[in-house]
């Protein structure tokens, strides 16, 4: 999940603990402030009474990691980002201060917190069917007289593979966000839970020298049996079962990830854990190692000589100033690059999801509803993105009223869908486009592919990439080697007259993905019989960056224009194909007269 998507979040609701008064009191007064409704729950309740799925939720905790833990429980099946804030004492988790959760509540809605996707851990079998964030102990069952053996013996199979034999207190199979209270009491590794993905087997104070935590895939089927009876634990005991001898589970990683939603205001990882076992890492005068009294957090925040992070300092994309505003010195299209790759695949994120819908449904106007719905919140994030970065610039959207600012030398272009028909089938061949029009030319064009996760971006002048590599047409010069695109060919005039010249014509249905392909030399030329300037203005900042010739059906040079409601016909080629290309448009289909 992508941070910039929380841009368009219309709702909170926060899990509250006992005590957190204050802290409740403080995000009622931001909500109200922002018009944002709120609706809390006691923990331990159910959210299903609150929870609205056609609504943009964020979810609150408010306690510590017990109650942050009970968050993950409620907002990671319904697929809903989570802050927490930490009014309990010793917590890991839930890291944001009741002081700034305004401040980090601004950051969140403006786009600029980053989601960690955080991997949960899935145990099954005998009287246990439970997901997890932290870790599956199984473990010793507590003997009635105290003295006697505490001991379990349990063997491990990892796939078809045996791990061993674990003797002693028992093992823990251990999520990179539950690792570090495990693993330090049983001497194993801390994992860095950011976006990592993976499992680790800790074994519990054992009594065989030669066992030693092993980190595995989430995909990983752990199969553990037991050679006698034993406790199983789920974070902590939230799920719990007693197991009997020769009981097999099967413990593997979840396929439902959990969504933390981290800002500058957070603890970092190393930060927290320092501060909170006493392990700072600091002269007898509080100054840092270094002697500068800070030392970069786990990323790349300033974190200050009390161990605290420099507020303030940390976004998650773009130049800005100290207070996390962007910074007007620094070059816009440059800056607008970025912003416009973020809110793309922010907004490729629903796109998935609905798009995931559309082939269950039989009716054809519930998938015009789920089509319509797409529409509006991918243009919903994009245009909210695109306004909270540049609010004196001017948004043309193709799903939205046009929204005017008063420095009118940018207007953004976007298309929050293109290639509907493509969508509404079930077909992955649509795309998200986004444009940046100074003074009536396109200079910065952003294509994302949803389905695929191919990013295509360009600069005008610049090199034209995807996802991040340098790409460019070919240089074929003849139709017979060529393969072409065709879009809206009303007659079919374009695709009877050129198939047999070519090694075939396809049609995508996407205007913006033709020119990508153009660009990207997975296409020789493309043809477009009438383009609206939303479908095109990105694809030809990137097909252009790529050595692309762009032309109308005469070979004179395509000209933009934003308000145009005339037929604009378009000719794409990678140049040396272009002379072909205009003489049989001439000679065999009559669309075009040459030029000179």
């Amino acid at each position: 999940m992508q941070g910039r998507r929380l841009a368009t979040t219309d709702e909170i609701i926060a899990i509250v603990s006992p005590d957190s008064d204050e802290a409740l009191d403080r995000l009622a007064d931001w909500t109200d402030d922002r018009g944002i409704d709120l609706a809390t729950v006691d923990v331990g309740e159910n959210v299903d009474d609150v929870y609205d799925e056609n609504r943009a939720t964020l979810g609150v905790t408010l306690g510590g990691d017990g109650t942050f833990l009970e968050g993950i429980k409620s907002f990671a099946p319904r697929n809903i980002p989570q802050l927490g804030v930490n009014t309990g004492t010793l917590a890991f988790l839930a890291r944001v201060e009741p002081e700034d959760i305004g401040a980090a509540l601004d950051e969140t809605i403006r786009g600029r917190a980053a989601v960690d996707s955080r991997q949960q851990v899935s145990v099954a079998g005998p009287g246990i069917d439970a997901t997890g964030i932290n870790d599956v102990m199984v473990q010793h069952v507590p003997p009635e007289n105290p003295i006697d053996r505490k001991i379990t013996r349990l063997d491990v199979h990892a796939d078809d593979e045996y791990v061993g034999e674990f003797e002693g207190t028992g093992v823990a199979v251990s999520t990179p966000t539950g690792s570090t209270g495990v693993s330090l009491s049983a001497d194993g590794p801390v994992h860095y839970p950011v976006n990592n993905h993976t499992l680790q087997l800790v074994p519990l104070h054992t009594h065989q020298i030669g066992v030693r935590p092993v980190v595995f895939s989430p995909e990983t089927e752990l199969r553990i049996t037991t050679r006698g009876q034993a406790s199983l634990q789920v974070d902590g005991g939230r799920a719990n079962a007693i197991l009997d001898e020769d009981d097999e589970i099967i413990v593997t990683g979840a396929e439902q990830l959990a969504h933390v939603v981290r800002t500058s205001y957070d603890d970092h990882f190393f930060t927290a854990i320092s501060k909170k076992l006493g392990w700072d890492v600091r002269d007898a005068d509080g100054t840092g190692a270094s002697g500068d009294g800070a030392a970069p957090g786990a990323d790349g925040a300033a974190t200050t000589a009390d161990g605290r992070s420099d507020r303030g300092t940390t976004t998650f994309s773009g130049p800005t100033t100290a207070s996390g505003t962007a910074d007007p010195d620094a070059d816009t299209v440059d800056r607008a690059l970025t912003i416009a790759k973020e809110a793309a695949q922010a907004a490729g994120d629903p796109l998935r999801e609905l798009h995931g819908q559309v082939e269950s449904v039989d009716v054809k106007s519930d998938k015009s509803d789920i089509v319509t719905e797409a529409d509006h919140q991918a243009d919903r994030i994009i245009t909210t993105v695109v306004g909270n970065e540049f609010p004196d610039h001017a948004i043309f959207s193709e799903e939205s009223t046009r929204q005017t600012g008063p420095d009118s030398a940018y207007t953004w272009v976007v298309d929050p869908l293109d290639g509907t028909g493509n969508f509404a089938h079930g077909n992955p061949n649509y795309s998200i486009s986004i444009a940046l029009v100074e003074d009536g030319e396109p200079v910065l064009g952003v294509v994302y592919v949803p389905e695929t996760d191919e990013l295509f971006s360009a600069v005008a002048g610049g090199d034209a990439r995807k996802d991040g590599a340098r790409i460019e047409t070919t240089d074929r010069d003849r139709l017979d080697e060529s393969m072409l695109i065709s879009g809206y060919d009303p007659d079919g005039s374009f695709l009877s007259h050129f198939y047999q010249e070519s090694r075939g014509v396809r049609r995508l249905g996407s205007a913006a993905l033709n020119c990508c392909y153009l660009a990207s030399g997975s296409a020789d030329a493309t043809w477009e019989y009438d383009t609206y300037p939303w479908d095109v203005a990105a694809g030809l900042v990137i097909a252009r960056a790529a050595g692309a010739e762009i032309t109308d059906e005469t070979g004179q040079p395509f000209e933009f224009d934003l308000e145009t409601d005339d037929r604009t016909a378009l000719l794409g080629s990678n140049g040396s194909l272009h002379p072909a290309l205009l003489e049989h448009l001439e000679r065999d289909t009559g669309l075009a007269t040459p030029s000179g």
